[in-house]
């Protein structure tokens, strides 16, 4: 497990934010907050909480404070689950997300569905709001138990809510993946292998830019449809068979569709580059998960990142990966990965090589390194051989080729 985790800044909150935990699976609403009372529930003491109703504060912010000040705050819980500078109770604030309060409370965020306690008093009574006044206690077994002590007043009627952010919390940002849904960068083989193409060019044309018209095949859309053009480009492979999983992806202009057929015909919109014939459409993907629960895989996972979105060198927390483990190998959405940074081979300068005499660094033998946690992954889309993963965690920079493993 992972006590070293840190937890990224709150990001802000986005008005299409939909990915929710399955234990936050559906709408909700009650006209009256509820308080929730646990059956023979004993609350751990009341020190002050960070994100009070004098305070405006994110689950993260508020975390940070209790990690400052944790030596002298007084409130300290036994078990094994809770951090032990957790607080009694928080008050959701927006922009808050299910993984940053996860992470205020627990050790290990994703232990959350296992402790909450729903109130059956409330309609759908997983979801979580902002105003909500959440509890930490512990249950008759000695085992600790995060419940709804209090609604807060977004828990109205969703027609009577003036503004989207006043809907339930996501579990990570929208916003940390929607580059990667709209122009995506990272391409899947099954993506790519059945995936509406570029044909040809009007007016006989080699390449196409802004204003240009192309004719695509195996595309069935309306009339003012718009999909990202992608041009595949280096092949991603297996690095312990091989086999190419997938492509980087080159995103070159947008398609926006003019008349319907087989081929039907689009013109290209806000042009970075040329579009060839070959060069693929992609929709945003809307077979991501917008509801899963946050677990540990139960296989044994033990597999390597393989590209980042954007080819960066160095990967930090909210950057989307690509990792060589699918859906074969016991991986899908909602599944929390263990990243350790790959531990370096090196060169024992402290032996001489057996004999030879006197000391050259060039026959010493090589050892390598142990490797060492740097972050923690969250799968959001999975595919045969390879997955889609956000790091929601990072201690140190990780890299492409670091070790993706069971926790």
């Amino acid at each position: 497990m992972f006590s070293n985790q840190t937890v990224s800044p709150a990001a802000v909150w986005s008005r299409v934010a939909v990915f929710t935990c399955a234990a936050l699976a559906t709408a909700c609403s009650t006209s009256e907050p509820v308080v929730h009372e646990a059956p023979q529930q004993q609350y751990v003491s009341d020190a002050p909480v960070p994100g009070g109703a004098d305070q405006d504060l994110t689950a993260t912010e508020a975390a940070t404070i209790l990690s400052e000040g944790s030596a002298s705050s007084g409130s300290t819980i036994t078990s094994d689950a809770v951090r032990p500078d957790a607080p009694s109770r928080y008050t959701v604030k927006r922009g808050d997300t299910l993984w940053d309060i996860s992470s205020l409370f627990l050790r290990d965020p994703w232990l959350w569905p296992e402790i909450w306690i729903v109130n059956p008093q409330v309609e759908n009574p997983h979801l979580i709001y902002p105003g909500d006044v959440l509890a930490l206690a512990y249950g008759a077994d000695g085992r600790p138990q995060i419940s709804l002590e209090q609604g807060g007043a977004a828990r109205l009627n969703p027609r009577l809510r003036s503004t989207p952010g006043d809907g339930p919390i996501a579990t990570i940002p929208y916003s940390a993946i929607a580059a990667f849904l709209s122009r995506p960068s990272l391409l899947s083989s099954e993506q790519i292998e059945d995936a509406p193409h570029v044909l040809a060019f009007r007016d006989e044309h080699m390449i196409g830019g802004t204003g240009q018209q192309i004719y695509v095949r195996n595309l069935a859309a309306p009339v003012d449809a718009r999909f990202a053009v992608i041009h595949p480009a280096q092949k991603l492979r297996d690095p312990e068979t091989g086999d190419v999983l997938g492509y980087q992806g080159v995103y070159t202009a947008t398609a926006r569709v003019t008349r319907p057929g087989d081929p039907l015909t689009a013109t290209l919109l806000d042009a970075t580059r040329e579009t060839l014939e070959g060069d693929i459409l992609i929709a945003n993907d809307a077979d991501v998960p917008l509801t899963f629960e946050v677990r540990v895989p139960n296989a044994d996972i033990n597999g390597s990142i393989i590209s980042v979105l954007d080819d960066t060198t160095l990967i930090g927390t909210y950057q989307v990966i690509a990792l060589n483990r699918g859906t074969r190998h016991g991986v899908g959405p909602g599944h929390v990965l263990a990243i350790d940074r790959a531990g370096l081979t090196v060169r024992d300068r402290g032996r001489r090589a057996e004999g030879r005499l006197g000391y050259n660094s060039t026959f010493a033998d090589k050892v390598e390194l142990p490797s060492e946690r740097a972050g923690t992954a969250l799968v959001f889309k999975s595919y045969d051989r390879m997955s889609f993963a956000i790091v929601v965690g990072a201690s140190e920079p990780i890299r492409v080729a670091d070790i993706v493993r069971r926790p």
